[in-house]
């Protein structure tokens, strides 16, 4: 039995392909559209119309746009790392079109500041006193693109917001509009002019993705598809930020036995003894695989979680926050490879879950 939300009504946008052009020009925050006509009840439609809609832009690779639209769900934030040109940020703006709501994009470069992220004080001569100026992290989605080419310093300002969906500026907080997703982009670090994600900053993010390069029929379709058009350009919104809302609550609602339970914590205790990891899988870890658990389940029709759903997701969730030995570094072991072997080793709960 699908996973039922509230009524939901489309009405299409007045706008085009043009007045949607036109408001992008104007700056790097995106002001909300009405979404495009349809009509969807269920938590699955309205997931499948993201979907296609994302899918229009980002060819050939329905299994991380799927990824990417469970983390939303799940209420978590994702980063995308791959190599320059393979459509990171093209997925993060995509996905950001989809949704009638607000989003910022922030730029990350060696010379931006914390400021720049979460905002400042400036002072206000008509009124002799301070006034607070937002920063791009606040908006509904946030894309920060290539943010491994900012300072740690800047990386750090947005650790505050990713947890506790709030910013603090001159001791003052100031809380953020749910529903709130950071979408960061990433190049490889071996990449010049790149910092690293300290490890701090790396267990915030809910999912780490990989885009990867596409398949010789969906290049071909790539190519013949980019006659000088943009895709982004005609892309309207399908679904409200009240649709994820709705759509994140009834995921948070989906059943988990308590031997899906016992099996997430006997992988992270199987992890904190791997011979290769010098720190395993913390509780943050498996709270984070049981959330977005739920959401694949809820997407899949379902109102409880299968072993399946954890053995889908682990790679996504677990690898980056994991840490190797030295010795498996000088190896070259793989953090995911890691991940197999664990879920390989301990053994799927074989009594079905309570209903």
């Amino acid at each position: 039995m699908g996973v039922e939300l509230g009524p939901v009504c489309f009405r299409r946008s007045a706008e085009t392909g043009a007045d949607v052009r036109a408001r992008a020009r104007q700056g790097g925050e995106h002001v909300p559209r009405r979404p495009a006509s349809a009509a969807h009840t269920s938590f699955g439609e309205v997931f499948a119309a993201i979907a296609g809609n994302v899918e229009q832009v980002v060819r050939g690779k329905p299994e991380v746009v799927e990824l990417v639209l469970l983390c939303l769900v799940a209420e978590g934030h994702v980063l995308i790392e791959d190599v320059p040109g393979v459509g990171k940020t093209s997925l993060a703006k995509a996905l950001a079109t989809s949704i009638d709501c607000r989003w910022g994009r922030i730029q990350f470069t060696p010379d931006l500041l914390p400021a720049d992220v979460v905002g400042g004080t400036v002072w206000n001569r008509a009124t002799g006193g301070f006034d607070f100026r937002p920063g791009a992290v606040f908006a509904n989605l946030v894309l920060a693109d290539e943010i491994n080419r900012a300072s740690p310093k800047t990386q750090s300002a947005l650790l505050e917001a990713m947890e506790e969906r709030q910013v603090t500026v001159d001791a003052t907080t100031y809380p953020l509009e749910e529903p709130f997703m950071v979408l960061a982009t990433q190049n490889p670090v071996e990449h010049e002019g790149t910092y690293p994600l300290p490890q701090s900053q790396l267990d915030r993010f809910l999912m780490r993705v990989t885009v990867g390069y596409p398949r010789r029929d969906s290049e071909i379709r790539i190519l013949g598809g980019h006659g000088g058009v943009d895709a982004l350009d005609d892309l309207e919104p399908v679904a409200t930020a009240k649709d994820v809302m709705e759509m994140a609550a009834a995921a948070r609602a989906v059943h988990v036995a308590p031997s899906l339970q016992g099996y997430l914590v006997d992988l992270a205790e199987t992890s904190r003894r791997h011979p290769a990891l010098a720190l395993g899988m913390s509780p943050r870890a498996t709270l984070a695989l049981q959330r977005v658990a739920r959401a694949r389940a809820a997407a899949s029709g379902r109102s409880y979680v299968v072993p399946d759903d954890v053995k889908a997701l682990a790679p996504s969730v677990v690898a980056h926050r994991l840490s190797l030995t030295a010795e498996a570094q000088m190896q070259r072991v793989a953090t995911v490879d890691v991940v197999d072997d664990v879920l390989r080793h301990v053994p799927v709960p074989s009594a079905r879950p309570d209903r």
